[in-house]
């Protein structure tokens, strides 16, 4: 379960781009970026989420 530690940063890899995808689209009057922004918020969350689900596991772990 060492691999949890590493995988949400994934997660910010991901917002990383596209927040990138958004801003491409944004400049271009063809494309519509609102929903590579929202894939980048949700993939922030996801990174907020894990981080702390590894901290609970991590302290958990501790105790035993």
């Amino acid at each position: 379960m060492n691999y949890l530690k590493y995988t949400q940063y994934v997660y910010l890899v991901f917002c990383i781009y596209f927040i990138y995808d958004g801003f491409s689209k944004l400049n271009a009057a063809d494309d519509t970026p609102w929903l590579s922004f929202i894939i980048a918020g949700l993939a922030l969350f996801m990174f907020f989420f894990r981080r702390k689900f590894a901290k609970k596991f991590e302290q958990h772990n501790n105790k035993k």
